[in-house]
């Protein structure tokens, strides 16, 4: 067995997932094994090259490699509030894999009852949701913000311990074009998702990202009507101002780390299993070639998509309306390599997963025109990726 191969994946890619970090992509997908090196950092100012978090990963990596790991990477997760720990750690052992093959795994997975729903609890309930999304709108209106991304949480116990490999064995499956993973956390719970959303993807020195902002819920059993929810949501003025401020946010802030850098005008329709979502597919030649996929995906993070605008009125508004601490929701998750290659993705469409405990999260962008009742119900559809995997409506 070499350092860069976790046991056999013909033997299976989801069973036993035990300590291995799992990240399924339309450009690469990668599972590891073990782990050489936790890095708890917070990655506030990960950005700056010679900054204390940059210095962590590179000390890391040069321990991995003075071990005998050949071509090291990181993987994990960082929170939304990057102020917060790192859940980052260098594995023993890596390959990448062929997502087809994941998909075919997925597929034969056994699809065993997963233990009964005792409990769900939504955090906010539908009536201080509601309150939360007026007081927001209100303070939009006073004109000193432009958008704040509000967001509610699901509780589910459940009899038994829910099989981590069998809800990323259905996430896969019903969700086959997202970026599906699973991360082991220090204390033994587990991440997974089925995000759809790019922040930022490197290879060589080109960087790619597809924010989101604005969405509606697909009607898949009327193709008719489904298309023309697409068509309206292109449309939508509200939908349209929302996503402008993401992606003006996102061409300001990478405009200086590069050489030449496209952001279209008009977004594209894109679509998951549940959701029409506005994107835009952002290119970009990197500047500097110490830049790596971490020092730029925490150049941008966290998003006006998953905070609001302008940044730090946003967090403020958030923290004064939200009754709880986001943790990994809204935060990113990925890998980098050390060639400075990697990818990351937005950690929304996701659940932390702890023994007979589940929590569920999902949010919505609030404008000044937004509907405190629609944003309850966009936000209940979100949380539908992750409720499908439970065999739940």
């Amino acid at each position: 067995m070499t350092n860069t191969q976790p046991r056999n994946t013909a033997a299976g890619l989801f069973a036993p997932l035990d300590d291995r970090f799992f990240f399924m992509s339309p450009f690469k997908s990668l599972i590891t094994e073990g782990c050489y090196r936790r890095i708890s950092t917070p990655a506030l100012g990960g950005d700056q090259l010679d900054g204390e978090f940059q210095q962590s990963i590179a000390q890391a990596m040069q321990a991995a490699r003075a071990e005998g790991i050949e071509r090291p990477l990181v993987v994990g997760a960082i929170p939304f509030d990057p102020a917060s720990p790192s859940s980052l750690y260098v594995p023993r052992q890596w390959q990448f894999f062929d997502k087809q093959q994941a998909r075919q795994q997925a597929a034969r997975y056994p699809d065993n009852p997963l233990p009964a729903v005792s409990q769900t609890r939504p955090l906010p309930a539908k009536p201080e949701f509601i309150n939360m999304v007026a007081a927001a709108i209100e303070a939009l209106r006073g004109g000193t913000l432009d958008k704040v991304v509000l967001s509610r949480l699901l509780d589910i116990s459940t009899a038994g311990p829910a099989d981590a490999a069998q809800l990323l064995a259905r996430l896969v499956t019903q969700n086959s074009e997202s970026y599906n993973f699973h991360l082991p956390l220090p204390d033994g719970s587990r991440l997974l998702g089925a995000s759809p959303e790019l922040l930022l993807r490197k290879q060589g020195n080109q960087l790619f990202s597809q924010p989101l902002a604005g969405s509606a819920k697909r009607h898949t059993d009327d193709a008719g009507l489904d298309a023309a929810t697409a068509r309206q949501l292109l449309d939508s003025t509200k939908d349209r101002y929302e996503h402008r401020l993401v992606t003006q946010a996102m061409n300001a802030t990478l405009q200086s780390r590069c050489t030449a850098l496209s952001v279209p005008e008009r977004p594209e329709c894109i679509s998951t299993s549940t959701l029409w979502h506005l994107a835009t597919s952002i290119e970009g030649q990197v500047k500097d070639p110490r830049d790596n996929a971490l020092s730029l995906a925490c150049l941008l993070h966290p998003t006006p998509a998953l905070s609001g605008f302008p940044h730090q009125a946003a967090q403020t508004l958030l923290s004064q309306l939200e009754p709880f601490d986001r943790q990994h929701f809204g935060g990113i998750v990925g890998w980098c390599d050390d060639q400075g290659n990697g990818e990351w993705v937005i950690a929304i469409r996701c659940g932390h997963i702890q023994g007979c405990q589940v929590r569920l999260f999902a949010g919505a962008g609030i404008v000044p025109d937004s509907s405190p009742e629609s944003e309850w119900r966009e936000t209940g559809v979100k949380l539908t990726t992750m409720l499908h995997a439970f065999g739940m409506h």
